[in-house]
């Protein structure tokens, strides 16, 4: 995703949201990003440390969710040499890599019980041991994090501690969704556009007005994520050519055949409402291709010329072997989604990080996945 240093949008809620970090970037106050997933939370991130006193330095993310709960204590604070099986020599972890800058946990809320009582005492007192050391090491890390989970029940469900949580969010900026920022929608749609020339060497032809209003009332599940990735595909499948309503169904309804299955977003009406909209989009194309089919019949039909008599009606087809649809057995979802998933690894080549980022799920989702369904 793009990490520009401006917030691309100007809706009500991206100006807002806008005002608010700029005031939040030059102190050092920690603050919580919260949002559905692919929604943007590491470009607000980027944001804020770029507009910082602390731009100059580094801001190093770190992906919860993606390191293993063993070894994350170890990434984000050191180990000595000796300290565990395979810890040859000593080195230095993520915290000590952001000192004098920003640090990034992305998926905070992914974070085992016994990491989190060491992040809050960094919090609190900005030092920390390496694993297996006694030594006490002091750095000046500004902390940024970020979730698309509740945190509210997650502390209710004793998932999450509830210090660390209000220590957290000093300052929390929620991100809205994409579906609720209206012409927002078509300027990122441009930018992506202007992105993927230049990355492609492709020229682009442009959108049909139909297919910007359909782009405006497809829900995005994925958010902004799902919208670039869009981009890019239509750019390199479609050539550049002019995207219209048909191109963009066509290419939404491949997408959401995947992610209406096992995108994650804890929402199960909205799951739903997702899904009955991607539906009546493949509808819409299915009675597109009807259509072209009764034309077909209807030149068949017609005589090549006025001394002809009247053309006969058209043959009728052969009986379909397959049972109607009604008869068929439906395909459980957890059989829908393996398929899901074992196409998605097969598309990427078995590139996990991808994969996840093509379903809109976390890498620890979907390594659970594959374990589950034995990919």
């Amino acid at each position: 995703m793009s990490r520009d240093l401006d917030i691309i949008g100007r809706s009500t809620g991206m100006l807002q949201l806008r005002e608010l970090a700029m005031k939040v970037a030059d102190t050092d106050v920690t603050v919580l990003i919260t949002g559905e997933t692919g929604s943007g939370k590491e470009v607000l991130a980027h944001f804020i440390h770029n507009h910082s006193r602390r731009a100059g330095k580094s801001m190093i993310p770190v992906n919860c969710g993606a390191i293993p709960s063993g070894i994350l204590e170890s990434e984000l604070f050191g180990h000595e040499k000796g300290a565990f099986t395979g810890a040859v020599q000593a080195r230095k972890g993520y915290f000590e890599s952001a000192d004098k800058g920003t640090i990034f946990l992305d998926e905070i809320g992914e974070m085992p019980l016994e990491t989190q009582v060491k992040l809050l005492r960094v919090i609190e007192t900005g030092q920390f041991q390496r694993v297996g050391a006694s030594e006490t090491i002091s750095v000046d890390t500004r902390i940024i994090a970020a979730t698309n989970r509740n945190l509210t029940q997650e502390v209710a469900e004793k998932n999450f501690r509830e210090d660390l949580y209000y220590r957290l969010r000093s300052v929390e900026l929620q991100i809205p969704p994409l579906r609720e920022r209206g012409s927002d929608i078509l300027m990122l749609a441009e930018h992506f556009v202007r992105e993927f020339e230049r990355k492609h060497a492709i020229a682009f032809e442009g959108f049909s007005p139909e297919s910007g209003e359909l782009m405006l009332r497809y829900p995005w599940p994925g958010n902004v994520r799902e919208l670039r990735n869009l981009i890019e595909s239509l750019l390199i499948v479609e050539r550049g050519k002019k995207i219209t309503p048909d191109i963009l169904e066509k290419h939404l309804v491949q997408r959401s055949r995947h992610k209406g299955l096992v995108h994650e977003t804890g929402k199960t009406e909205k799951n739903e409402l997702n899904l009955i909209y991607s539906s009546l989009i493949q509808l819409r194309q299915e009675i597109g291709e009807i259509r072209q089919m009764l034309q077909q019949a209807l030149l068949y039909r017609q005589p090549t010329s006025p001394l002809l008599l009247p053309a006969y009606p058209a043959p009728p087809p052969a009986p379909d072997p397959t049972p109607p649809p009604g008869d068929e057995a439906p395909v459980p979802l957890d059989e829908l989604e393996k398929r899901a998933i074992g196409e998605a690894l097969a598309k990427f080549e078995g590139n996990k990080r991808k994969t996840a980022q093509a379903l809109g799920i976390n890498e620890r989702t979907l390594y659970r996945k594959i374990k589950e369904y034995g990919l």
